[in-house]
């Protein structure tokens, strides 16, 4: 007599495994390469490095994605069907640091405190798997609204141009630059012989931090042709969304960015200089683009971001075996927040970023009905063998910023308006404490976007602590709702609150 196999442990033919896992990759890929091109040109990094941060980025996904569905040992992999990709949870606090120092040396910074951040987690694992009561919809819809909320800006960015350096809305008057050029070279020079004696013997020199400010509107900022793109890109996400079905209208986002990408090359705004330098076939390796710097600080910033990724992530393990119809303990649920951990870890030693399991892949088991965890294991392989092909990262890399505006915009959009869906949820009217909550942690969660620069008569050290909206939020929220509700979530709410978080 045969034991029944549960449909999660159920090894499919190859040819559907592979089609299937491929579906999964197509959904995730979009989110999934979004990250190293922001973070890496925030960072300021060459297009050859971040071409290796997204290849990178592809080959962890991959692997963490296989020790999760799969599973190593009993200590690591929830085994279930479930796609692991880079929070965007972790951007924004990734790119205030990359403000900071970008360069070489602020890479450094970031993947030592991904690293620091890891191993932490790994540890933190069990607690937080008990800390789903401090978590309720009001909470973690506060915390993804904030976050969506702060990411509007890079896909705005991209459209428009970022609002410092050679694509900021003004630029120094040319013939006011000129004449501080002139000043400067004439400071020190004698002056020129028959000059009146009562004149000055050299031209005083020019006062050190002396600049000009912009005052002439910047011909790279906001080009008409660029807004264009931005607006195909947009419109063509929309109208795939509206009117296709099944597959397809899964990928629309990437279907828009293909099609953007389609019209800028015809236009001369888009060439493949960078994927025809590029080698075929290359291996991923440990810190190849910097070597990690521990600072205290970034990592408590990084740790109290994957707390809050490792809460939604509970969440979406409970939602994710509810649909799948396969009971977790406290035990396997650990050993899936372990891979959150072990991924960030991971990732920081391939010099990419914190991972945690995708939603919107969680959404796909769910309207294909496809239970395998098989089909998530296949996926990892080809996400693999992905990040071996610099040419697939260099063609990524080569996609100009206003063909991503478009997508940027709908898939940050997306994660604000997740939040919004999911404090819809919540009761007001029985508990109008929960208004206060919100309203007060969205509020102090705008402090850095608005006026980034409140900080700075604080001492320099928890700069990083407070200059993310997103932590800012999460602290707030945590404490106001421990203050007006206390503890008493309901485990439930939370796999409510991650059904809803399908698109996120």
């Amino acid at each position: 007599m045969t034991t029944a196999v549960h449909p999660v442990d159920e090894v499919l033919p190859t040819g559907r495994l592979t089609a299937l896992g491929l579906q999964h990759v197509l959904v995730m890929y979009a989110g999934a390469v979004a990250v190293p091109l922001i973070v890496g040109r925030a960072l300021k990094l060459s297009p050859e490095q971040v071409t290796m941060l997204i290849q990178a980025d592809l080959f962890c996904c991959g692997l963490v994605t296989l020790v999760q569905a799969f599973g190593a040992t009993q200590w690591f992999g929830i085994r279930l069907p479930v796609m692991m990709g880079v929070t965007f949870a972790a951007v924004a606090p990734m790119v205030a640091m990359a403000n900071a120092k970008p360069g070489v040396e602020g890479a450094g910074l970031i993947f030592g405190a991904i690293i620091g951040a890891g191993v932490i987690s790994i540890l933190l694992a069990p607690v937080v798997s008990r800390m789903l009561r401090f978590f309720p919809p009001v909470v973690t819809g506060t915390i993804i609204a904030v976050i969506g909320i702060s990411l509007m800006r890079v896909g705005i960015n991209w459209i428009f141009g970022v609002p410092a350096g050679p694509t900021a809305p003004q630029i120094v008057n040319p013939e006011h630059a000129q004449w501080l050029a002139t000043v400067q070279s004439m400071a020190g020079a004698a002056v020129a012989p028959g000059a009146a004696a009562s004149a000055p013997a050299t031209v005083p020199a020019v006062p050190q931090g002396l600049a000009l400010v912009g005052t002439v509107a910047n011909p790279k900022y906001a080009q008409l042709p660029h807004i264009a793109i931005a607006a195909v890109s947009l419109v063509s996400i929309l109208v795939i969304a509206r009117f296709a079905r099944g597959f397809i209208a899964n990928i629309s986002v990437l279907l828009g960015i293909v099609i953007a990408a389609v019209i800028a090359t015809v236009m001369g705004l888009m060439n493949f200089d960078k994927v025809a330098k590029a080698h075929w076939v290359d291996f991923v390796l440990p810190f190849e683009i910097a070597t990690p710097v521990f600072d205290p600080i970034l990592i408590v910033t990084m740790t109290l971001v994957m707390i809050v990724v490792m809460i939604e992530s509970t969440g979406m393990f409970l939602a994710l075996s509810d649909i799948t119809g396969k009971k977790i303990d406290q035990k396997q649920l650990s050993a899936g927040l372990r891979v959150d951990g072990l991924g960030t870890l991971i990732g920081g030693i391939f010099n990419t970023f914190p991972y945690t399991s995708f939603s919107q892949n969680v959404g796909l088991v769910g309207v294909t009905g496809v239970k395998s965890r098989y089909v998530c294991v296949a996926a990892g392989v080809i996400l693999v063998l992905l990040g071996m092909l610099p040419k697939m990262a260099a063609l990524v890399e080569s996609l100009p910023t206003f063909v991503l505006g478009g997508a940027g915009l709908v898939m940050f959009g997306m994660v604000a308006a997740t939040g919004i869906r999911i404090l819809g949820s919540v009761d007001y009217k029985g508990n109008r404490n929960n208004l206060f909550i919100v309203a007060v942690s969205i509020g102090i969660g705008m402090i850095p976007l608005i006026a980034p620069r409140y900080l700075q008569w604080m001492p320099h050290d928890i700069h990083p602590l407070i200059e993310s909206g997103i932590l800012l939020a999460s602290l707030s929220a945590v404490l106001l709702n421990l203050f007006f509700n206390g503890a008493s979530g309901d485990s439930r709410e939370a796999v409510e609150a991650a059904k809803a978080a399908d698109a996120h």
